[in-house]
């Protein structure tokens, strides 16, 4: 295996080019779907129907001037409910969400909208509306997602995604890109961006701005998983050997230090 640590995608074996492509075009599926998940997470929370970065600022640091009952109303839950009783239910939280008019102003619409997918039995990870004291929590002033939700997240983002660019950074090391320092600086960027993206998730309870470093964080790891998809898969299959490697049989020029 050590022979063929460097050798140009063109010079291995075709079990392990196949491997390798398969290995591809599942990881690039999977980064579609996960760009997917945070814009169905996140986007709309400022009540705008795109991703924003004020929509991560409420959803990390939470809102000042909302509750988590109508940012989600505002945002991925608006279509669960009737315009005319969005704004019954609006109404009450800017009244002070007086538990004596839970009875008669909300919990009729809960009945009919929502109890189905909010109780304990066919959603425990949901908000339980089935009491005043579950629909209380989420009546109260927006505080973000909590530290013990942003540390099981991280662990969980940590671990996963740093098994994904290794395993897309490890293929792409046989590809042949020059400058040497580019394809350095392509390798080690996701996993640097990893640690600020998670970090800003926690920073931005202190200073919103950080929302911003989120987005940074996320763009650069996305483009540079795109550069290096998209090299390796056309070095792969359709690139034609440079003169370079081909005097090397095969081997991929590297610098030692």
């Amino acid at each position: 295996m050590s022979n063929l640590n460097n050798l140009h995608f063109k010079f291995l074996p075709m079990s392990m080019r196949v491997l390798f492509s398969m290995v591809l075009l599942v990881f690039g599926l999977a980064y579609c779907m996960a760009m997917l998940q945070v814009w169905e997470s996140h986007a709309g929370k400022d009540g705008k129907s795109y991703l924003t970065a004020k929509d991560l600022m409420i959803a990390y640091g939470g809102n000042p001037n909302g509750t988590k009952l109508e940012t989600a109303l505002r945002g991925p839950m608006q279509d669960m409910l009737p315009k005319e009783k969005r704004e019954v239910i609006y109404q009450w939280i800017h009244n002070g969400s007086k538990e004596d008019e839970i009875a008669t102003k909300i919990t009729p619409i809960l009945q009919e909208h929502c109890i189905a997918c909010h109780n304990p039995e066919a959603n425990p990870h949901l908000p339980n509306f089935t009491s005043p004291e579950g629909l209380k929590k989420v009546a109260a002033r927006d505080e973000g997602m909590t530290i013990p939700t942003l540390v099981r997240v991280s662990h969980i983002h940590l671990f996963s995604i740093t098994f994904i660019f290794f395993i897309v950074g490890f293929i792409f090391t046989h590809a042949y890109v020059r400058p040497t320092w580019l394809k350095c600086v392509l390798v080690a960027a996701p996993f640097l961006m990893l640690i600020s993206d998670v970090a800003s998730w926690y920073l931005t309870k202190l200073w919103e701005g950080f929302a911003w470093v989120v987005i940074g964080s996320g763009a650069i790891m996305g483009l540079s998983f795109a550069t290096m998809w998209i090299l390796s898969f056309w070095q792969l299959w359709f690139w034609k050997v440079s003169p370079e490697i081909a005097e090397q049989d095969g081997r991929v020029p590297c610098i030692h230090i």
